[in-house]
């Protein structure tokens, strides 16, 4: 498996932490930055995540901001995203089960280390349920499409 991950300056610490505790679990990362807590714009680093993760390039996707919130709307509009913004191991669990997340998107304002850490395995350990759910994730993507077409008409 291979994880992009990112940060802004609000999520540096955290992503590094993050980043360290799955290295020493044997999990290859690709770090999309920032590389520290110096001010930069959320939107780049969502983009370089998600962007990765739609060309297959990752497995999966990490983003770590202030809230997580400015992260999963940022990365959502990579064509082929499913960034989910959670503060729970039920959420990330459920994130991945029914909606086929593939980035997960973490609040360092919100979260303490060890909560993160809980988040993150949960959301490692899940896997998309299919059956029912796939058709509520096929037409995500189909909405997705339509929208695309319908902006370059």
């Amino acid at each position: 498996m291979k994880i992009a991950i990112g940060a802004d300056h609000a999520g540096f610490e955290l992503k590094e932490k993050i980043r360290q505790r799955l290295a020493a679990q044997g999990i290859s990362m690709d770090d999309q930055g920032t590389n520290s807590t110096d001010s930069v714009d959320y939107p780049d680093y969502a983009r370089k995540v998600g962007e990765e993760v739609a060309r297959r390039q990752a497995d999966l996707g990490i983003l770590v901001c202030g809230s997580g919130i400015g992260m999963a709307m940022a990365a959502n509009k990579v064509p082929g995203i499913r960034a989910a913004n959670v503060t729970s191991e039920q959420e990330a669990q459920l994130s991945r089960e029914h909606n086929d997340a593939n980035v997960l998107a973490l609040g360092a304002r919100f979260l303490d280390e060890q909560k993160a850490f809980s988040i993150v395995d949960a959301w490692l350990k899940a896997s998309f349920a299919g059956g029912r759910h796939q058709r509520r994730v096929d037409k995500i993507a189909e909405i997705e499409r339509e929208e695309a077409r319908a902006a370059n008409d």
